[in-house]
């Protein structure tokens, strides 16, 4: 015996299968177990392939709406000059402003890791050029030879 659900059907109704489906087989549909571990296990009629169609073009819509974060990234050493500074705002605020990560990197070479204190300076710097465009995700952090930052655009 098992439960049968259908549009057709008002109300739900319990069958042997053997009548579920030539139900399903005069309606010109598939007879699908919805719930197996339910007493008795509940069935539907309905058009499988039409069914699996609409859960895929579901999926493409979802898919379609995430938005694809790209991050975008600006290298300085710990002793750049003010112009190149600038103009390396200037780039960042113009990928904070189409919605794009910035990750900002402060590359020693080198004996130049001496002036770590210096690059952290910089990166703080760089954050309050753009804050008008874009938030810190975290301080600056050292990994390896690397000090980063990576700046989220504001909405």
């Amino acid at each position: 015996m098992i439960r049968v659900v259908s549009e057709q059907l008002s109300e739900a109704k319990i069958m042997t299968l053997r009548e579920a489906l030539e139900l399903a087989n005069q309606l010109e549909l598939d007879l699908v177990e919805i719930s197996p571990k339910a007493n008795p296990p509940v069935c539907k009629i309905m058009d499988y392939k039409k069914f699996l169609y609409e859960q895929k073009r579901k999926q493409k819509e979802i898919k379609a709406k995430t938005a694809k974060v790209v991050v975008k990234e600006i290298r300085l050493g710990p002793q750049t000059d003010e112009h190149d500074f600038n103009f390396k705002v200037n780039h960042a605020i113009k990928f904070l402003k189409d919605g794009c990560k910035v990750k900002v990197d402060i590359f020693f070479k080198g004996r130049s890791i001496i002036y770590k204190d210096q690059g952290e300076l910089k990166l703080l710097e760089f954050a309050k050029a753009v804050e008008d465009y874009g938030k810190p995700e975290q301080l600056p952090k050292l990994e390896g030879k690397r000090m980063m930052i990576i700046l989220n655009p504001k909405k």
